[in-house]
């Protein structure tokens, strides 16, 4: 049965009350619930308050591919939304299992960005019990910042966090002097894994050079959608941070590791000096798609959007360099958690 709420007919509130959240005392053992809808994947996150965070009780992540075919279509297709719909199943089943009591779902650039978005939306509240809330794409950036700062290395002046997606990219530059992060500015592009493989082309052939050429080509894309905001940026720090949230950057931070699976707990606050990254991006662009699908972390799924986010990663790079990346296994869900349960956003 799909998930309403706590009653039998009420849905999960899209825009739940801080104070109510606030209000719930962290040893009642209620369960908090955050799902993000993304242009590529689906994943869901239910926590407990615990000290002063929270322990994860349940989660789920799978790739879905929603945005599959939206740069040339403008709508979201019928089999990409019959996946993500049997995902969405999934959730609603975990949700009620669990007994949430407050939850919040979300959906970002491929629902912003398709023309059968909001039907889309409306059939999965039907089927699921599920009420996505299609956020803005500042909403989403300042969500992700609130879900990973507490990453980032210590140190003065202003930081950068982003988030690379499958079908935009966030860029938030944030002041840390405060206990809670303050946004200086921010960026979105509509360049994500999905989107910029769909769009720019990534060489699929046998010709080494040509898969080059198409790599400096998405390199080229994503630069240009990004110079506005690379014009604002003020100088940085003597030693200016970086961190990133994505499957991306988790991806290549296993990669760096050589890790034989996906390990969260490696990964998830992983320091990667930024001339390694840009190693593994150049040895990625040049490989094949079948050669990278060997990769024990990248695999048949990630193996065709990798090199999309390789580019999209250096190219933030070039905006903010950074001698070292900071790797977050968190962030929008994580975001979400922590508005529930009260915390002040940046």
């Amino acid at each position: 049965m799909p998930y309403r709420g706590r009653g039998a007919s009420r849905p999960a509130p899209s825009r739940p009350d801080p104070a109510r959240a606030r209000a719930m005392r962290p040893s009642d053992g209620r369960h908090f619930a955050a799902l993000d809808l993304g242009t590529n994947n689906c994943r869901l996150l239910i926590a407990r308050p615990q000290g002063q965070g929270f322990a994860v009780v349940d989660a789920f992540s799978r790739i879905v591919r929603l945005g599959e075919g939206l740069a040339a279509s403008g709508r979201l297709s019928d089999d990409a939304i019959e996946r993500t719909l049997a995902a969405l199943r999934v959730c609603a089943d975990k949700l009620k299992r669990r007994n949430v009591a407050l939850a919040r779902s979300v959906a970002t650039e491929a629902c912003r960005r398709a023309s059968n978005g909001e039907a889309f939306i409306e059939r999965a509240y039907a089927e699921t019990g599920i009420h996505l809330d299609i956020i803005t794409a500042e909403e989403e950036a300042r969500l992700a910042v609130l879900g990973c700062h507490a990453l980032l290395e210590p140190g003065e002046g202003p930081a950068l966090v982003f988030d690379i997606g499958g079908g935009s990219t966030e860029l938030v530059l944030i002041d840390t002097a405060g206990p809670v992060p303050r946004v200086l500015d921010w960026h979105s592009t509509p360049w994500g894994v999905v989107s910029l493989t769909e769009s720019a082309g990534a060489a699929t052939g046998s010709d080494h050079d040509a898969r080059v050429a198409a790599y400096s080509n998405m390199r080229n894309v994503v630069a240009d959608s990004m110079a506005p905001f690379a014009a604002r940026l003020p100088i940085a720090a003597a030693r200016p941070r970086l961190l990133g949230t994505s499957g991306t950057v988790t991806t290549l931070g296993s990669v760096h590791l050589g890790l034989s699976h996906y390990d969260r707990s490696a990964v998830d606050g992983l320091i990667v000096p930024a001339a390694a990254m840009r190693g593994i991006c150049a040895g990625l662009s040049g490989m094949a798609v079948s050669e990278r699908a060997k990769l024990s972390c990248i695999g048949g799924e990630r193996a065709e959007l990798v090199v999309a986010g390789c580019a999209i990663l250096e190219t933030v790079m070039d905006l903010w360099p950074a001698e070292r990346l900071g790797i977050a296994d968190r962030g929008i869900r994580e975001g979400i958690l922590k508005r529930l349960m009260g915390e002040r956003r940046p």
